[in-house]
């Protein structure tokens, strides 16, 4: 359904309506507003982000304080068991 949306013909298309619609005045007002718009999101994006990263530092994952690593010797293999990591 949205395979060819962007081709370079919808694009002209939509930009000579915006043209005709909003007037060549108007236009990089727009741009303009829009762009600030779109920065101010990101800014509230990046701080979201970062507040939530600086409330997480410290805490560990819900259950890994049970996990006990793995032993990497072969010590306990049976002699007809292969090791568990190659030669």
């Amino acid at each position: 359904m949205f395979e060819n949306i962007l081709q370079p013909t919808h694009l002209i298309l939509v930009l000579v309506v915006a043209m005709i619609f909003f007037g060549p005045k108007k236009l990089p007002e727009l741009g303009r507003s829009l762009g600030e718009g779109i920065r101010g999101f990101r800014d509230a994006m990046r701080q979201h982000h970062d507040d939530t990263k600086d409330e997480n530092a410290g805490r560990l994952p819900v259950g890994s304080q049970d996990v006990v690593p793995e032993e990497t010797t072969d010590r306990g293999s049976s002699p007809g068991e292969a090791p568990s990591h190659p030669i």
